[in-house]
């Protein structure tokens, strides 16, 4: 960990530099970070992230301590938290729960929607969410956008290296009765090259059948066209109705991490909510909500080596993957005040959703050449959930919340593979609760402490997928006798807010029983088992002004993980990171660099034919000009055109030989933001 005295460094300062009154809106960011936000919660807000690079919502997460994320290829990052990712956190917009369709997470459900579509992101670390189901290791909560009264709307166009644009314009109407917004985004890029000059796509060796043909190393990398609409109608003050609605198309996109890219995803939104405020009698507020989403999925690999003719490869492709998965599902909350100083929040929730992909390929039976499998054997789980919190003020400065939840789910595959044959359905019956208490020890000073225990369902990837191969190919098959994880954590932090200074330090530790964990069933098929697992860390952020308009920023972020099973180091873990960045920000102008650095990940699972990752830094630059309803914003990263590889940035033991290929970070990526708000 080269880089810890620089981090301890960091911090120190923090503590100790002076502050003073400065630029209007980082100071108010600032304010609400010390102060506005649950001590328990972080935030991102649509401000910061227009200010990045980033190409969607799991890329600029990773500003926020203690989030990494899986790059697969040039877009589609999936969220990593604390080490847990996939179905070991919960990822919503809106409150809804959307899944991606790919077994092998291409498509995340933060990849299905739009920057211009969100307002802010609000993040929960660990399992102290029991208003939904699943939260096992915190949750990741997307807001999006409502009209603001009169007419409005904001324009966006980002143009950057290798041909990359991202686009989007939103109208809207806010009146007293009615109102309405209309928004549109579209996303494109060629192939990102790497510090060493190469492309992305260009990563395999000569040999390897997964290696992108030579006419398609240079192909595009995405092309997204995103659209929505919301309604909203307040028949009154305290009463509010809205219904959203959004359609996403992605095509050709790019897996370099991958055996296959994909040909299309699309994905549908449709939202409805109704909230009521202060009722008369003892309900403060109710909430309804209904929602329903599909996502349809196709994967192949035409681009590959592995398509080229054969006698056996007789389509345009060798293999071939049609996915499908669709959610509905409905909440109803109700928060009763309890005195002057208490609040009690119900609710009861339910969702199904199915899951179904079919898998061809080209040699898994010669004499029968693509005959269709049932990967995940169209699959339906439904859950039904009620839960309980109540939160209460036992001094001016002493604050206590706990609650419960419980929730019972049936699993059940539709159609026949091996693995479903020997237990086709499951039911499980799961509990979550959790302590908290927060004491204002001084009007500048909060220290939070919570006990917590959550829980999630296997998922039906990991109990019946089944990719049969013929020895020595290795076959990929779940396990239906897996166990629901549950996750007990405790957690202690503190926040310090004060006239410029922001300050946050946490640590955690956490021990989940039953672990879904991958691993080698036999020298010839990989599966999935339950493992005992600890991961401990913790996080250490702050923001401060400085004198002359300028801010100083810092963070840092460790995970450290267990399989207590294997007497092991748990996979997949990101090392440790931190990022210093000083901005010059006089709310017309503002000019930053920051540095990027990670430490060397020693700490691997070599069962998985994990690989230690050397450590790195980066330095990032950015600009931008601020007048009335004109912005323009400039920036480069890797600034020095490195090469580096995230630690998170290969698939571990591919359950066939010729994956487990590095794909590397981008190199010098410079770009240009123009926006105009009305």
């Amino acid at each position: 960990m080269r880089f810890s005295g620089l981090f301890l460094g960091l911090g120190l300062l923090l503590c100790v530099l002076p502050a003073r009154a400065a630029e209007p809106l980082l100071l108010e960011e600032i304010t609400v970070r010390g102060s506005g936000e649950s001590p328990r919660d972080e935030s991102l807000n649509i401000r910061e992230v227009r200010e990045s690079s980033a190409r969607d919502v799991g890329e600029a997460l990773q500003q926020i301590e203690g989030l990494s994320s899986v790059r697969r290829g040039a877009i589609a990052n999936d969220p990593v938290l604390r080490g847990l990712q996939r179905d070991n956190i919960n990822v919503l917009i809106d409150g809804a729960r959307l899944h991606g369709a790919c077994p092998s997470r291409m498509d995340p459900p933060s990849f299905h929607y739009d920057f211009a579509e969100v307002e802010q992101i609000r993040i929960v670390k660990g399992p102290y969410d029991l208003g939904n189901p699943g939260s096992m290791g915190g949750l990741i909560d997307v807001t999006t956008k409502k009209p603001d009264p009169g007419f409005g709307g904001d324009l966006n166009l980002t143009y950057g290296s290798w041909e990359s644009i991202g686009a989007a314009a939103t109208a809207a109407y806010g009146g007293k009765l009615w109102d309405g917004l209309l928004g549109y985004a579209y996303k494109y890029s060629d192939v990102p090259e790497s510090g060493d000059g190469k492309k992305l796509t260009d990563v395999y060796p000569a040999a390897s059948p997964n290696r992108y043909r030579p006419e398609n190393i240079d192909s595009r990398a995405y092309e997204i066209n995103t659209g929505w609409v919301k309604l909203g109608f307040a028949p009154s003050e305290k009463s509010r109705s809205e219904l959203g609605y959004s359609y996403q198309e992605a095509q050709h996109v790019l897996y370099p991490y991958l055996k296959m890219d994909a040909d299309y995803d699309k994905a549908q939104r449709l939202n409805w909510t109704w909230r009521t405020e202060k009722l008369p009698g003892v309900v403060e507020e109710v909430l309804v909500q209904a929602y329903w989403d599909r996502v349809e999925h196709l994967m192949d690999d035409t681009l590959r080596a592995s398509s080229l003719p054969s006698g056996v490869v007789t389509r345009p492709y060798s293999m071939q993957t049609d996915a499908t998965t669709e959610v509905y599902g409905a909440k109803l909350n109700l928060v009763t005040p309890v005195g002057s100083q208490g609040r009690w929040r119900n609710g009861i929730d339910f969702y199904a959703r199915n899951w179904d992909a079919v898998n061809r390929r080209a040699m898994y039976v010669p004499l029968d050449p693509y005959r269709p499998l049932a990967m995940v054997p169209d699959v339906t789980t439904a859950n039904s959930g009620i839960f309980s919190e109540y939160e209460q003020a036992l001094s001016e400065r002493l604050r206590l919340s706990g609650g419960a939840r419980f929730d019972y789910a049936s699993i059940d595959p539709n159609a026949v593979n091996t693995a479903t044959a020997s237990n086709p359905d499951r039911t499980f019956s799961t509990v979550g609760a959790n302590l908290q208490t927060t004491w204002q020890a001084t009007e500048t000073v909060a220290i939070f402490a919570g006990l917590a225990r959550g829980s999630r369902l296997p998922d039906a990837q990991e109990l019946y997928i089944d990719v049969p191969a013929t020895a020595p190919a290795v076959t990929w098959r779940g396990n239906p006798n897996l166990q629901a994880p549950v996750n007990r954590q405790a957690d202690l932090g503190i926040k310090y807010n004060s006239d410029g200074h922001y300050l946050s330090g946490s640590v955690f530790y956490s021990s989940v029983e039953n672990f879904i964990n991958f691993y080698n069933a036999s020298p010839t098929m990989k599966s999935y088992q339950n493992i005992e697992a600890t991961l401990w860390g913790g996080e250490l952020g702050g923001q401060l002004a400085l004198p002359a308009d300028l801010f100083l920023r810092g963070s840092l972020a460790y995970t450290r993980g267990y399989n207590a099973d294997g007497h092991r180091p748990l996979a997949e873990m990101p090392p440790l990171k931190g990022t210093l960045a000083l901005r010059y920000d006089s709310g017309a102008v503002f000019v930053e660099v920051a540095e990027t650095m990670a430490s060397s990940q020693e700490r691997v699972d070599s069962a998985l034919n994990e690989e230690a990752t050397p450590g790195w830094a980066t330095t990032d630059l950015k600009a931008g000009w601020r007048y009335r309803d004109l912005s323009l914003q400039a920036g480069v990263n890797n600034l020095f055109d490195k090469l580096y590889y995230n630690h998170l940035s290969y698939a571990r033991d591919p359950f066939v030989s010729g994956v487990g290929v590095r794909v590397p970070e981008t190199g010098r990526y410079a770009y240009v933001t123009v926006g105009y708000n009305f």
